[in-house]
């Protein structure tokens, strides 16, 4: 693992790049956190991705709002001044700025010799979840494969809702779904397969029955370890798919 900071529109945002084990040019999967904020727990799913085959890019997206002290995953959501903390860090970012960020990140490996004329994948856990397949839409010609764990919005009726993009994706799409989630309703389950399959776009959408919202990262309260390790097979399936890993 390395330390890169990337000059972006707004600033500079500090990101961690691990590299695949394999030598010469590789694919690259952009790893947007989820809303408690990169940890060592995100650190070790990123080095597990890349050990399937391709680098990993996982950038701090709260960098607009300074140097920010970890959170503790168990307890961010309880009641009181951490979580307030917590949730004034996630309303400050949205789709924008996050497409905006990641045209960034596209610039820089673009021109890295470990990476350059290489298809890139991404995914994205709670909050990254909708800006994995905002990514999709927003630049088909460089995402070939989008992932969504336990994401929330993807199909609101908001104007910058990530289904609203489905008919410019040319990426592989896979969606896992927390059975027990009540950040994505079956409304939007059902709004978010109606635009896949009305766009073309190749993809799955998955329920994970019984599981709860962050039941793939496994520093949560809801951590699922058999819904986990199911997700790791589907995604680094999709990413060996479309990106591919495993090319010498």
């Amino acid at each position: 693992m390395e330390t890169i900071d990337i000059k972006t529109k707004d600033g500079v945002a500090p990101c961690y790049f691990f590299g695949a084990p394999q030598k010469g040019n590789r694919p690259t999967v952009i790893f947007f956190m989820d809303g408690i904020g990169i940890r060592p727990a995100l650190c070790d799913m990123a080095e597990r991705l890349a050990s399937n085959g391709c680098h990993v890019l996982l950038p701090n997206l709260y960098y607009r709002s300074g140097p920010t002290r970890p959170f503790n995953a168990e307890s961010a959501f309880t009641e009181g001044p951490e979580r307030d903390r917590l949730m004034a860090l996630f309303r400050s970012l949205n789709n924008k700025l996050v497409m905006e960020d990641t045209a960034s990140f596209l610039d820089f490996l673009e021109f890295q010799s470990a990476t350059a004329g290489q298809k890139v994948g991404c995914v994205g856990y709670c909050m990254g979840g909708p800006f994995a397949l905002s990514a999709a839409g927003t630049f088909p010609d460089h995402i070939a494969a989008a992932a969504s764990l336990h994401g929330a919005s993807l199909a609101t009726d908001q104007p910058d809702s990530p289904h609203l993009l489905a008919s410019k994706m040319r990426a592989g799409v896979y969606v896992g779904i927390a059975g027990i989630d009540p950040h994505f309703t079956p409304d939007e389950k059902q709004r978010l397969e109606a635009a896949l399959q009305s766009g073309g776009v190749e993809h799955t959408v998955e329920v994970y029955p019984d599981v709860k919202h962050g039941f793939a990262v496994n520093d949560t309260p809801a951590y699922d370890r058999p819904a986990s390790e199911r997700h790791w097979q589907q995604v680094i399936k999709l990413f060996a798919g479309k990106l591919p890993l495993q090319q010498e």
